[in-house]
């Protein structure tokens, strides 16, 4: 060791400072060579030779590495060309969204490890959990957009679009296999072209005026009531018990004519898949389950046109 005066005037060659700071030589010579903990100065014979505070300094690389920053951001935080707080918030808040990554694949690991799944869901599921929160939202904006678009965004069947938008802000930092298996759902279905051209079936039947008189309205009460009760009880719409149950939802007196209309109107909106598509929203933003209702207005639109 190279004594001096006192402590503050020791210097060290690139071993002894191994030694007390226990990194490999190399890493000193590499982070020297970038500047980073530059020697005091040089021997007689071109050795690096480095004081006490290169000591602290290394320490304190050393923990800015280890927490994952890169060796130029490294060096503004020792050039004082930005603060280390500035740094530690950005860097934790980068930390936190890796850890909502890591969670999710997890999760989507989990889920995978609990089902059968084929080929082409285990691809799905691997890119789905690769995906920020931000790339989920767009997947979802993008088929809202072209499922959408050119329609009139005041038409009453277009005002479901924004609600058809609302995906959670990021999935829970403990998602559920429920919700995985929602999202892959969800991925899926906004990905099959019929299902996008029926929403806009939908949307397109909201948007334009109807000349005709309006179809009658049913009390979507009495058709979970009666309706959800033929479902159960497996009595058939074309049936006579079906008719008396037919004649307790609408009005005996309605024409054949208006019975079609009624049930083309009703068949219009009326779909599984979209239904679900609300369910499984519902899911990932963590809201109670909804029984299905599309059984029972199948059940009456059966029933109306039998009866037509």
């Amino acid at each position: 060791m190279l004594a001096g005066v006192n402590d503050r005037t020791e210097l060290f060659t690139i071993g002894q400072l191994a030694q007390r700071t226990g990194l490999s030589v190399r890493t000193i010579r590499f982070w020297s060579d970038s500047g980073i903990v530059p020697p005091a100065r040089r021997s007689a014979s071109g050795y690096r030779l480095y004081d006490v505070a290169a000591v602290a300094r290394l320490d304190l690389v050393r923990t800015l590495r280890d927490l994952g920053l890169d060796l130029d951001t490294v060096r503004r935080i020792l050039a004082r060309q930005t603060s280390l707080a500035d740094v530690a918030r950005a860097h934790a808040r980068a930390l936190d969204t890796e850890i909502r990554a890591l969670q999710v694949r997890r999760a989507v690991l989990r889920s995978i490890a609990q089902r059968d799944s084929t080929t082409e869901e285990l691809r799905l599921m691997h890119q789905l959990a690769r995906l920020s929160a931000a790339e989920r939202q767009r997947m979802i904006d993008e088929f809202v957009d072209r499922t959408f678009e050119g329609i009139d965004p005041e038409a009453p069947g277009v005002k479901i679009a924004q609600a058809m938008r609302q995906l959670p802000a990021d999935l829970p930092a403990e998602p559920t296999p429920e919700q995985v298996d929602a999202w892959l759902e969800l991925a899926e279905l906004v990905g099959d072209p019929d299902f996008q051209q029926r929403v806009r079936q939908m949307a397109l039947a909201g948007a334009e005026p109807d000349a005709r008189p309006p179809a009658p309205s049913v009390d979507p009460a009495l058709v979970q009531e009666h309706a959800g009760a033929a479902v159960a009880g497996g009595i058939a719409p074309d049936s006579a018990e079906g008719r008396a149950l037919l004649d307790r939802i609408v009005d005996p007196r309605l024409s054949a004519a208006d019975r079609a209309r009624l049930a083309d109107e009703l068949a219009t909106f009326t779909d599984r898949r979209v239904e679900r598509y609300w369910q499984l929203l519902g899911v990932l933003n963590g809201r109670p389950p909804f029984p299905s209702n599309v059984p029972a207005f199948e059940w009456l639109i059966a029933a109306l046109r039998a009866a037509a």
